[in-house]
């Protein structure tokens, strides 16, 4: 097998490969991009080529050196798989990457190659859900548990409108919410305007995903982007507002989520990644979810890693968020402070 690193964003190989398998948004070049544009990451990728010069494997990844360890990752993705179909194509991948001092982390949940290296070490699992929509809408309906049936209704009763965003005032009027439910619910710092605004350019306003705002009395209450790689439409993003929540717009803006992507000639709504630790989220998935999986996340640790430096500055990150996230602090504060710290969260 012949190893080579190329850049994902652009080198063909890449593209190649990602387009002639069954492969996610994760992978895709568009995603890979958006992380480089937003935070100046440098993104690559490991790719096995045949005896003919073909992409047949690979890996994409990004390796940060700052004030903290080094370390490899594929950031802000819900998972991301070697593309692999054996461990001899997986260690000829992964092989060069565990030789430098640095931890390697890892979100495996459509193979399991990876999870037989004992090199890593599960740290971490986490819920993936999809809903099939390849059947005509009547019949998803019916298999709708009551619970999910009753929460659409009550959002028609309330009033609550579904408007496609347009222009970037409405990808403005999401971010603030977004920026609130970090802030608020969660005790976290928001991603970076400039993130949403990447997401929007390549995939929104390239028509390969579309914003959908849930509207009360011409508020918006809540919304979803979401993100088309081949077959799937990308639950990518969510946010609502607190005080709206009893009139449902997160199922509403769902439901019209699942008919978009059957409108685009979509198979299934990929759902993403959920914590085991938010409840309410899970709960809120499996009513309309026809699929649930396991994410694992594994990580590689050498000796010594993480450093006295590395676990010192970990530490006031954490007192920062904590400040920064304060209800006495002003939203816009807040999300400022995710535009600056927020590739540190890796």
């Amino acid at each position: 097998m012949t190893v080579t690193t190329v850049d994902p964003v652009s080198d063909p190989l890449w593209r190649q490969l990602v387009t002639g398998r069954e492969t996610t948004l994760f992978h895709s070049p568009d995603w890979l991009g958006v992380l480089a544009r937003t935070y100046g990451f440098p993104v690559q990728a490991r790719v096995i080529l045949d005896d003919a010069g073909l992409p047949v494997a690979g890996m994409p990844y990004v390796t940060v050196r700052d004030f903290m360890d080094r370390r490899t990752s594929l950031p802000f993705s819900d998972f991301c798989d070697p593309l692999v179909s054996d461990d001899d194509q997986w260690r000829a991948l992964v092989d060069g990457l565990l030789l430098e001092p640095q931890r390697v982390d890892l979100r495996c949940l459509h193979t399991d190659v990876p999870l037989r290296d004992d090199r890593f070490t599960v740290v971490d699992r986490a819920l993936w859900h999809a809903i099939d929509v390849r059947r005509d809408e009547d019949a998803i309906w019916t298999d709708l548990p009551g619970s999910a049936r009753r929460a659409l209704r009550r959002a028609r009763s309330a009033g609550v409108e579904i408007k496609v965003a347009q222009d970037e005032a409405d990808l403005r009027a999401f971010y603030e919410l977004h920026v609130r439910v970090r802030k608020y619910k969660y005790g976290l710092l928001a991603q970076p305007y400039d993130f949403m605004k990447a997401i929007w350019d390549v995939f929104v306003a390239a028509d390969h995903g579309a914003l959908l705002l849930a509207v009360i009395d011409g508020q918006v209450a809540a919304g979803v982007m979401f993100l088309e790689w081949q077959d799937l439409l990308y639950y990518k993003f969510n946010a609502s507002a607190a005080t709206h929540l009893d009139a449902r717009p997160n199922d509403l803006v769902l439901w019209e989520g699942m008919r978009h992507a059957q409108k685009r000639g979509l198979g299934r709504v990929d759902l993403g990644l959920t914590d085991g630790d938010q409840e309410g989220l899970i709960r809120y998935k499996r009513k309309y979810a026809s699929e649930e999986k396991t994410i694992t996340l594994l990580r590689h640790q050498p000796p010594g890693l993480p450093s006295d430096n590395d676990q010192l500055a970990r530490g006031m990150l954490r007192d920062m968020t904590r400040l920064l996230t304060d209800e006495s602090v002003p939203d816009t504060v807040s999300a400022q402070a995710g535009d600056v710290l927020y590739r540190y969260f890796i």
